[in-house]
């Protein structure tokens, strides 16, 4: 048994999801499975590459006199599960960002690995409500086409028709060979613009910079590149606005990149 919702229209998306997570109640389960912590992370592992998620590693324990409890870490999120022998049953988390990974498949791998008689998906989440202030602080559960939510910003670039994006991209941290050296910008701004498909279209402008920071603007054949590099902070701050797509995750990790960040915050939005 599995839950099912009605497609939303374009009309009706209404933001976009850093994750999906799913619960699930498998019921009637083989116990013997359930009581091997071996045979659980074999099941779970494959699960998770037959659905299309990318494993990392994983890690189950076995408790005792019996129970299991274990977790697949994949380059989306994670699988999870505990499981009691006892009651032939066990919960299964799944969390993943992205639309890559396909549920159905890894709950149907799931129920035939631990011979699950029935199976409930108890609840479907979207994690991380990107707004215009960040993250808003709900959870919405999947019920009915108004809370269906976008999982990549192209996707919802494109259902919503946009004009264009933008990304507030911040550095922290910063100690590579060329965040501090405003010379050297001209150059890499240059291989930004590349991986977006753009170039710049004029040199770029400087305002006079001081030893605790600098700031600059370059303009590009579709958009515009600026930002304020805090010296004394070793923190950069970037805003970049493209009419057309890119992804802005790929910029900012381009970005942390090149200027040897240790973390970035990402604010994007969609511009009509």
């Amino acid at each position: 048994m599995k839950s099912s919702g009605s497609m939303a229209s374009p009309a009706e998306e209404v933001g976009t999801a850093l994750g999906r997570h799913m619960t699930v109640e498998f019921y009637e389960c083989n116990s013997a499975v359930l009581a091997d912590a071996g045979r659980l992370r074999e099941i779970f592992v494959d699960a998770a590459k037959r659905s299309g998620a990318t494993v990392i590693d994983a890690y189950f324990h076995e408790f005792k006199p019996q129970g299991v409890s274990g977790v697949v870490v994949i380059s989306e999120s994670h699988f999870a599960v505990h499981a009691w022998p006892e009651h032939d049953y066990a919960a299964v988390d799944l969390f993943t960002c992205g639309d890559g990974v396909n549920f159905d498949v890894a709950i149907r791998e799931i129920a035939a690995g631990i011979g699950s008689a029935q199976w409930i998906v108890s609840s479907m989440m979207h994690r991380g409500i990107v707004g215009t202030n960040g993250v808003e602080r709900l959870v919405p559960v999947t019920e009915g086409p108004a809370a269906r939510y976008h999982l990549s910003w192209k996707s919802r670039f494109n259902a919503t028709g946009a004009r264009g994006l933008s990304a507030a991209i911040d550095i922290y941290e910063c100690s590579g060979a060329l965040w501090d050296q405003p010379e050297r910008y001209p150059e890499f701004v240059r291989r930004l613009a590349g991986q977006l498909g753009s170039e710049p279209v004029c040199e770029m402008r400087f305002d006079p910079p001081s030893p605790k920071c600098f700031s600059f603007e370059q303009p590009l054949r579709d958009g515009r590149f600026a930002g304020r590099v805090d010296i004394a902070r070793r923190a950069a701050y970037f805003d970049l606005i493209l009419f057309g797509y890119f992804e802005p995750r790929e910029a900012a990790e381009f970005l942390i990149g090149e200027l040897g960040g240790r973390y970035y915050r990402l604010m994007p939005q969609i511009r009509q």
